[in-house]
Parts: C-alpha cells; sequence; structure tokens
C-alpha cells in the first residue's frame, strides 16, 4: 500500500480512515474472474463497508449488494446498483423494510425462519404483489472462525434446518404471493480453511436436487461469503481452489451462483490513522494513548481481534505496551502488551487491515463525532466522509430542549 499517511494527516487531521480503492477493484475482479466459467453474481456485503463511494466503486464495477436493512438496500440503490442484484438478507426485518422490499423490486428476499416467512407472505398478499424468495438454509457445518463471526451451526441464530427449508419452499410453490427464487447458506466471517465450505455447498446443493425433483425449480444458489484475509500470519484459500470446489458441488445444477464478499473486498484496503498524545507509566506498564478510541475501531474491544499495529516514526527502541485511547472504559484499547518504539506527542499510529467492520462499527459514544473517510485512487486522495462536527451530534436533538 503505497500512501502517504503523514501528508493525509496534515490535510485531514487525525484520526482518519484511508481505503486503496485499487485494492478493492483487484480483489472484486480476482474473485469475479474466478466464477467466468458460469453465471454469477458478486453481490458486496455492504455491512462490511457502508460508504456510499465505497459502493459506487463496486457498482462501478458490476457489483451488486447483500444487504441486511432497508437503509443499506437504499444506499445500493442510491449510487446505481440495480434493484435485480440487491439481496435483502437478515434474521429480523420488520413488517416496514419488507414492505419497501417489495415495493423496491429487489432481486430476492432472504428468509431466515418460517414465521418471517408468513409475514412476508401476508404482506405480499395486501400489497397485490409477488415476493421473489430466497431461503437461508444453516447446514450445521462448524467453520472454523472466531464463535461471535460463527453463523452455520444451529446453535446460531441464523437460518433454518434442512427439514424446515423443504416445508418452506413447498409453503412457497403452493402460494400464489410467493415465488421460490433462491437459496442461501453463509457459515461465517474470516473464513480459512476451505473444506467447512465445501461441506455446507455439498449439503445445499443436495437440497437443490431433491427440491428440483417435486418440481421447485431455483435460480440461483447464494453460497454466501466469508472469504477471510491476512490480519496476522493467516494461510489464505485460494479464490480459484474456492470457485472450484463450489462448481464442482453444483454440478448439473443450472443456477446462477452468488457470493456476498464483504471483508475479502475491503478489509485489507482499509488503514486507521491516529496520532499518539502522551505516554504514560502506572507502576511498571507503559501506556501509549492516542486520539482514536473504541468508538472509532471496536474490533479489539469487542472479539479481541489482532490487527497490525505501526508507529510511524524512526525510533527503533522497542518496549512492552498497552495501545488505548481517550474513552472512558478499560475496554478502550487496539492492543495489549505489544511491543511499540518509544513515541513522541503527534507521532502517526497506522493501524491496518480496518478496512471492514471498522468505521461501520462506529459510535459517537462520549460524544465523541466520527472521523473523515479518504479513498485514495491511482495515488489521488479525496474525502468521502467529512468529520463529524458537534453540530452533527446534537442536530436531532436540539429543537426539543424546552
Amino acid at each position: 500500500m503505497n500512501i502517504d499517511f503523514k501528508t493525509l494527516a496534515e490535510k485531514y487531521q487525525t484520526p482518519y480512515y484511508v481505503y486503496d480503492f485499487d485494492h478493492i477493484t483487484k480483489q472484486y475482479e480476482e474473485l469475479k474472474s474466478s466464477f467466468r466459467a458460469r453465471k454469477s453474481l458478486i453481490a458486496y456485503a455492504v455491512k462490511a463497508n457502508s460508504n456510499l463511494s465505497v459502493i459506487k466503486h463496486l457498482a462501478d464495477l458490476g457489483a451488486g449488494a447483500d444487504c441486511v436493512s432497508i437503509g443499506e438496500v437504499k444506499r445500493a440503490l442510491k449510487v446505481g446498483i440495480p434493484s435485480y442484484k440487491i439481496i435483502f438478507s437478515g434474521v429480523g426485518k420488520s413488517d416496514d423494510e419488507i414492505t419497501q422490499a417489495l415495493e423496491l423490486d429487489i432481486l430476492m428476499i432472504n428468509v431466515e425462519s418460517a414465521a418471517e416467512l408468513n409475514r412476508v407472505e401476508d404482506i405480499a398478499k395486501n400489497l397485490g404483489k409477488i415476493a421473489r424468495i430466497s431461503i437461508r438454509v444453516n447446514p450445521n457445518i462448524d467453520p472454523k472462525t472466531h464463535p461471535y463471526i460463527s453463523t452455520g451451526l444451529h446453535e446460531n441464530k441464523f437460518g433454518v434446518d434442512i427439514d424446515t427449508a423443504k416445508r418452506m419452499y413447498i409453503q412457497c410453490k403452493n402460494s400464489e404471493f410467493l415465488e421460490p427464487t433462491g437459496i442461501h447458506c453463509h457459515i461465517g466471517s474470516q473464513l480459512t480453511q476451505l473444506q467447512p465450505i465445501k461441506d455446507a455447498v455439498k449439503i445445499v446443493a443436495e437440497l437443490v436436487k431433491n427440491l428440483k425433483a417435486i418440481k421447485i425449480d431455483l435460480s440461483f444458489m447464494d453460497v454466501g461469503g466469508g472469504l477471510g484475509i491476512i490480519y496476522d500470519n493467516e494461510k489464505l484459500i485460494d479464490t480459484y481452489e474456492y470457485s472450484q470446489s463450489i462448481l464442482d458441488a453444483m454440478f448439473g445444477l443450472d443456477v446462477t451462483v452468488v457470493c456476498e464478499p464483504g471483508r475479502f473486498i475491503v478489509g485489507n484496503s482499509g488503514v486507521f490513522v491516529t496520532k499518539v498524545l502522551y505516554e504514560k507509566v502506572n507502576g511498571n506498564k507503559r501506556f501509549v494513548i492516542v486520539d482514536g478510541a473504541m468508538n472509532d475501531l471496536i474490533r479489539p474491544a469487542l472479539y479481541n481481534a489482532y490487527h497490525k499495529i505501526e508507529v510511524l516514526n524512526d525510533n527503533k527502541n522497542l518496549s512492552d505496551c498497552n495501545l488505548v485511547g481517550p474513552v472512558c472504559e478499560s475496554g478502550d484499547f487496539f492492543a495489549k502488551n505489544i511491543q511499540l518504539p518509544q513515541t513522541n506527542h503527534n507521532d502517526l499510529v497506522a493501524i491496518y487491515s480496518a478496512g471492514a467492520y471498522g468505521f461501520t462499527m462506529a459510535s459517537n459514544y462520549n460524544t465523541r463525532g466520527r472521523v473523515a473517510e479518504i479513498a485514495v485512487l491511482n495515488g489521488q486522495d479525496r474525502l468521502i466522509r467529512r468529520r463529524e462536527t458537534f453540530e452533527d451530534l446534537i442536530a436531532l436533538e436540539e429543537e426539543f430542549i424546552k
């Protein structure tokens, strides 16, 4: 990544997120080309990074969108992703969200329970519309990832088992307001082993064949996302092997394969850059205090996630420390017991692999404005979201002061 963090800090101040759009292009095209022999749709998982400019860049490359709220659906539509490339997923869709999704005529609603299917059918009937349906199957496969981002086991809240899915598809076939269009599975995020993916796709492909035998012909098979990236020293799944294992499992099925990459596309495009405020020592413990905080990048506090961290100075004198922020929580840290050089006031610190689930999970805790977001494309930087001001934070409250 050839980005001048210091120049960007002088231009936009800190903290900030910067995204390498050339890297995003490379990742999208690598995955898309791996399926070039088959009908495919790469539906970017908007939740990973929902900045409009990021989605627009992917829209221009031909991507669709996997959305988990009606707000994400509207983001995708706003930047030009066609409605026929948008999938609406998620375990808890409200009646209003289902209504809007049907009115916006998106590709399909990904249903995650029998109760939800009943709600979709009732709402479609009231609107006089036909709802195109995909059902999320939970194949009970261990994804070998962090338990917080595992989604394919029965203990997780996502999807339905095979028998329930069959009954739901039969309900769709017999309903004049439901159209069985696709099938979906997604076993987890940050996947670094291919075998669980193979196993899950085989289970779902077998169900598709069984459904075809009872004259339920599906057009789309959504194999989810979850391809991992390098945070530390992970051994990654080769994209060609990934696509071929999926296509092998789908042999004999005339369906469009759908993938929902998020982290794989944007994760390593992003860097969170913050600056040193102070150093302090409590007893024998050294703390490096920066102006970024858990409200800006919560993954370390939430998952104890690892991010590569680099202090941008020439000091080679390393010692153990905790890298922490200003938020009033003991959980406000980016790393504990990490070896970093001695720092000075205003030294920059780069936190890598922050393009996914970084800004998108940010908050205004402690009345802290969310930071600026910057894109770099072909060596040129541009602001894609300005830093929030105090006035932005109180805009929805101040008119109600009595």
